[in-house]
């Protein structure tokens, strides 16, 4: 096996053994813990007997031997089981209970990263099916050791494994897994300007990704700062919600240093609803958070810390279908303050946190803090096709809170959806690659911060407008005929008359035949009106009231219109309307006029024009007789219509393609007719 591709299939072939006892969706049950462990034999294979033998000459003499077997073994964790895969699989008839016995060998910290692989009932399925000899004999065959294989092949054997075992579950790869292009494009935009700083003699750096996968983001992160400054200091912090995902991620980082302190820093649970590195902040941050994965196990707990001021998720919280913003926030809670010099993040997210809810919804109230608080640096569209489990369109987004001078106010967008390269063979969705040229022009595009055909910089506010309420005046006529007399018999408020609440019988039913007495003597009323039609409200309104004074219109002891509810004379107006646009204009009782909410509209008004001579000129000379609600006002600046912000690159981007001509068109489809007449001649023949 000489290449990458060679070892994924080798390992993946173990499918073959075990398809007929674990369901397709359980491969990785297997699969994946066995390839950790296999690993992990393999890199401590050449110091295994010196770290059996100090554990056997000191293990009764010094109580804590870590350190010293650590030191042995030359990493931050051992094994003091005399057993290997070796002999494990020649001793066949006691393999189940020795390959336990091996596992419990391994160092605390290393033991508590297998136990997220849940080994015991594994290896016990695995037995019961005569499976775990095959299983362990197959693993013994592939050797997998840092000579053989290096960190960075065996991180991309643990990827496209992971992404086989999602395409399997036909579930979201892209949860795990990012295409290492787009991490490299992530990394170069999120140091590009800090090139000089990080060359610096003795810069201590700290990288943090709230949803780290296996590592991937990270991994490349740290080596690019290690090439800008091989004496960097670089910590890696990260958590992941995905148990096994987490084992190997942390164990690949133990793997990667001596002193195990990056492997340390991977925590285990979800970042919404239980941050694990709640008292800190760092330098760089990146993720690819899910796309489009709802948050409902988390809600409680965003809910509750949403309601605190200068909480996480204090701007907002997006629906509950899509939780991509609130990874943005999260991670913009995580920057160090500007006296510690600020922080840079990247993230990877769909089309959805650009532009999805109204203004004053959640999402648009994150992108409003944002902005306003000037820590979008730029967006950065992504070709389609680029990732393992979807075709839609991505987008980088860069942040930070120290933005240079001639940023700052400002957001550059760049346009890299037409920048790929086509794959030779697809892997999933992915059909699509973004080459070096590509990251290296989109690099040097927003380094050098100007425009061109894809690159374009607008002010914050260029995304913000305030949606404002148009009213149109209520003009209604009025009738008294049948069918509008009619209607009335199934308005709510007419049909109650008939319906007691109380209990007594006897009460209940004397109630309601008083209450249908009062509705026949009500239509009896308007039927003896005439049918003229009125096209004033108040006009109508008293002869209406004039015609009940003149009959005794009874329920109980009342007499008369008074009798009658304002809820119930409401009901009688509107079953006897309809609106009408050479209708007089209603109007209340303080002469103001009444709007009709059929005819309500919206405008979205730029936030940098004045909302009155917007008004004017867009939407006066199209309806002359409409206004500005007052009523519906933004909650943070009080000022008339809630403001809103979104980020729209088609409208930015989009370039006009005139139709063709009609007679190109005609002539296209006479030759097409002729050809279909052909083929039908030879057809006939």
């Amino acid at each position: 096996m000489e290449n990458f591709g060679e070892k994924v299939s080798f390992i993946w072939s173990v499918a073959d053994l075990i398809r007929d006892t674990f369901k397709r969706g359980k491969y990785q049950d297997v699969i994946l813990p066995f390839t950790v462990l296999r690993r992990l034999d393999c890199v401590l294979q050449e110091t295994k007997e010196s770290v059996l033998e100090t554990h056997e000459k000191y293990k009764d003499q010094i109580k804590n031997l870590q350190s010293q077997l650590s030191k042995k073994s030359g990493f931050a964790f051992y094994n003091t089981s005399p057993y290997d895969f070796e002999k494990l699989v020649n001793d066949s008839n006691n393999l189940a209970s020795n390959l336990k016995n091996y596992i419990n060998g391994f160092s605390k910290n290393m033991r508590e990263v297998l136990e997220k692989f849940d080994f015991p009932n594994t290896i016990d399925k695995l037995e019961q099916s005569n499976l775990l000899f095959l299983v362990m004999e197959k693993f013994k065959n592939i050797d997998l050791h840092p000579h053989l294989v290096s960190n960075l092949e065996m991180g991309y054997i643990f990827e496209e494994l992971i992404r086989k075992f999602n395409e399997a579950l036909d579930e979201n790869p892209g949860e795990h897994f990012t295409p290492r292009e787009v991490i490299q494009l992530m990394v170069n935009l999120l140091f590009v300007q800090d090139k000089q700083p990080l060359s610096t003699v003795g810069i201590i750096k700290t990288i943090y990704d709230p949803c780290c996968g296996s590592g991937g983001m990270l991994t490349i992160a740290k080596e690019q700062i290690l090439k800008l400054n091989s004496q960097a200091i670089v910590y890696l912090f990260g958590q992941e919600v995905n148990p096994e995902t987490f084992a190997v991620c942390k164990s690949d980082f133990y793997l990667k240093s001596e002193d195990g302190k990056d492997a340390e820093n991977i925590m285990c649970g979800s970042t919404l609803s239980n941050d694990l590195h709640s008292d800190k902040t760092f330098d760089y941050l990146l993720a690819n958070p899910p796309y489009g994965k709802d948050w409902k196990r988390d809600q409680k707990a965003v809910e509750d810390e949403a309601k605190k001021p200068d909480s996480r998720f204090c701007a907002g919280t997006p629906r509950i279908s899509d939780g991509q913003l609130l990874f943005l926030q999260h991670m913009l809670s995580k920057m160090k303050p500007l006296s510690e010099g600020g922080s840079r993040v990247a993230i990877v997210m769909n089309g959805s946190p650009l532009f999805s809810g109204d203004a004053g919804s959640g999402e648009s109230q994150i992108r409003r803090w944002i902005l306003e608080h000037d820590w979008l640096e730029a967006i950065v569209a992504l070709p389609e096709q680029l990732f393992y489990n979807t075709g839609i369109a991505t987008y980088i987004w860069i942040l930070t809170n120290h933005k240079v001078e001639a940023r700052k106010g400002k957001v550059q967008l760049i346009n890299g959806a037409d920048l790929y390269q086509p794959m030779r063979k697809s892997l999933g969705d992915k059909r699509r690659e973004i080459t070096q040229a590509h990251i290296e022009q989109i690099t040097e595009l927003f380094l050098s911060f100007r425009e061109s055909d894809i690159s374009k910089i607008f002010a914050t506010r260029d995304f913000g407008y305030r949606k404002i309420t148009i009213e149109r005046p209520l003009r209604l006529n009025f009738q008294a005929s049948a069918e509008r007399i009619e209607k009335l018999k199934e308005q709510t408020a007419f049909v109650n008359l008939a319906v007691s609440k109380k209990k007594d019988l006897e009460v209940k039913q004397a109630e309601e035949t008083a209450g249908k007495e009062l509705q026949q003597q009500i239509i009896k009323v308007l039927s003896g009106l005439s049918d003229t039609l009125y096209k004033n409200r108040e006009e109508f309104d008293k002869l209406l009231k004039k015609s009940f004074k003149s009959v005794s219109v009874t329920k109980g002891t009342t007499r008369g219109l008074s009798s009658l509810s304002a809820t119930l004379h409401k009901a009688i107006l509107s079953a006897l309307s309809e609106r009408d646009e050479t209708a007089d204009i209603c109007v209340d009782s303080k002469g103001n006029y009444e709007a009709d909410a059929n005819l309500r509209d919206t405008e979205n008004v730029p936030l940098k024009e004045d909302v009155d001579e917007y008004f004017a000129r867009e939407v006066k000379p199209h309806v002359t007789d409409a206004w500005v609600s007052d009523s519906f006002r933004d909650e943070q600046d009080g000022e008339i219509g809630k403001v809103g912000y979104e980020i729209n690159f088609n409208r930015y981007f989009y370039n006009y393609v005139p139709p063709r001509d009609l007679t190109d068109i005609e002539a296209d489809i006479k030759h097409i007719e002729g050809e279909i007449l052909a083929m039908l001649q030879e057809v006939i023949k």
